[in-house]
């Protein structure tokens, strides 16, 4: 097949935008800034959901499902977070249609008006700390560690199929405590369940940090953030976890009784993830030839290909016996495995649809093979092909895949060490951020209008103030004064 994919390095966007409508992730829906993530696509995000599934649990975290519509009057009881988000806000006014007296389809009913309007859930701290209040009395009820698996809506201007758009999924945990530092550990527990969740599952190396005040999730005290970079160089924030402190406690008034009797608020963290991930998946690992997964999100592992002959019936039974064969070794290992019988379309279709899609790896088996006991596989990642005995091919193909994953985490985590850099002062970062983009090391004195007169004279934003980042000296690279913070610059998605 013809790909046709435009390549990085002439128009990074496009590439990533016909790459996504090619491999079929995901389409643009009739819904202005909504996609339709297609099965191929769902079934990565499954795999992810799986995975931070599994690691929530294992936290101590369980799931609940809270109401996709929230009263307008909740949003306006914490400041800070009606502020945040009141401008990406979907609400619903009305609650029924008629049909309409010319007979032309459907108007909204004017006298089906809701006494409070409903907010269409941006995101659910509001909601759910409403409910914690019935659900909290004594320090015996706490701590509370909840997530939801839910969609949310921002009304987004401008969108781009995975990394910003109107619908998005997602899962968000709110957990109560009864102290201040159940909650800031909580909040720094998630965040690396993430981080080793992005490195691990994903081969995609992120950097632990903490978001400047400017850039903190409205309505928290603290934002911790995992930053990934990019193929282009610009940063993509994967994943938040925010310290809320009692901020949201005392909006809806949830207290508890303490050991010794006294009314006290509680303490909240929130955080999440979303299918922004996929986008960060596509941009980190993949080539000019189409999609490449690290083994773990892939929802085939490998495809099995037999080299059917035109006029061969009884060969052609052979090698699809022996595929069924190879298939079941394979699954009895665990791994995902496709077998491709089409046989109307030529092998060197079959491979670029598969290198298109990003399977790891793929096993082709001809006549030869049957005599000579081996197989043709072939790896995504590098594109190297090899000749193996057939004998043993399931533990093969393990060793494979896990090979496979290291390698793509080692690949992308030189591309960002290649790609971070430090500088002393401001012209030398404007250069490196023209010149080189990625990751740039800088002092800043921690104010507000240095972060924004930065942001304004060059795009770049702080990404994060790392959470491994040394004892600071000098100035700060734009103001001159004492720095009081090293930290990451980038331009970002």
């Amino acid at each position: 097949m013809s790909k046709g994919l435009t390549k990085r390095e002439d128009d990074y966007s496009q590439w990533y935008n016909e790459l996504v409508l090619k491999s079929g992730l995901a389409e643009h829906s009739d819904v202005r800034g909504c996609m339709v993530i297609k099965p191929y696509g769902f079934a990565i995000w499954e795999l992810m959901k799986e995975a931070l599934d599994k690691r929530f649990k294992e936290t101590g975290h369980v799931n609940a499902y809270f109401p996709l519509f929230i009263p307008k009057s909740y949003l306006s009881k914490e400041a800070a977070h009606v502020e945040g988000f009141a401008k990406e806000c979907a609400v619903v006014t009305h609650y029924r249609l008629k049909n309409s007296p010319d007979g032309q389809g459907v108007i909204v009913d004017p006298e089906a008006k809701l006494e409070e309007e409903l907010v269409v859930r941006p995101t659910s701290e509001t909601i759910i700390w409403n409910t914690y209040r019935n659900w909290i009395q004594s320090y015996r009820d706490l701590p509370i560690l909840v997530n939801q698996w839910a969609n949310v809506v921002r009304w987004e201007i401008r969108t781009r199929l995975f990394l910003r758009t109107a619908e998005f999924l997602w899962q968000e945990g709110h957990t109560a405590h009864a102290t201040r530092q159940e909650a800031i550990e909580e909040s720094e527990k998630m965040l690396g369940v993430y981080a080793e969740f992005a490195e691990n599952i994903m081969a995609m190396p992120v950097i632990k940090g903490i978001k400047t005040p400017n850039e903190r999730f409205a309505g928290a005290l603290e934002t911790y953030c995992i930053e990934a970079m990019m193929q282009d160089g610009k940063a993509l924030q994967a994943g938040t976890s925010h310290f809320l402190g009692q901020n949201f406690a005392k909006a809806f008034d949830v207290k508890f009784a303490d050991k010794d009797g006294q009314e006290e608020y509680v303490w909240a963290s929130s955080w999440g993830v979303s299918t922004r991930l996929m986008g960060a998946l596509i941009m980190t690992h993949s080539d000019d030839e189409g999609l490449v997964l690290p083994p773990k999100l892939a929802p085939y592992q490998t495809v099995i290909i037999p080299f059917f002959l035109k006029n061969k019936p009884e060969i052609n039974e052979q090698l699809m016996n022996l595929a069924k064969t190879m298939a079941d070794e394979l699954r009895g290992l665990g791994i995902r495995v496709a077998i491709d019988d089409d046989e109307t379309k030529r092998p060197g279709f079959k491979f670029a649809e598969y290198e298109l899609k990003g399977y790891p790896t793929r096993i082709v088996i001809g006549p030869r093979d049957l005599e000579n006991g081996t197989v043709e596989v072939a790896r995504r990642d590098t594109k190297e092909k090899k000749t193996l005995s057939r004998e043993g091919i399931a533990q093969t193909i393990q060793d494979l895949l896990n090979e496979i994953g290291e390698n793509m985490m080692n690949k992308a985590l030189k591309h960002q060490e290649d790609n971070t850099r430090s500088v002393g002062s401001y012209e030398e970062f404007k250069t490196v951020l023209e010149n080189e983009g990625g990751f740039i090391l800088a002092n800043w004195d921690g104010s507000s209008e240095t972060e924004e007169s930065i942001k304004e004279e060059t795009g770049a934003t702080i990404r994060c103030i790392p959470l491994d980042e040394k004892e600071v000296t000098g100035p700060c690279m734009y103001s001159g004064k004492e720095a009081k913070y090293r930290v990451i610059f980038a331009k970002a998605y």
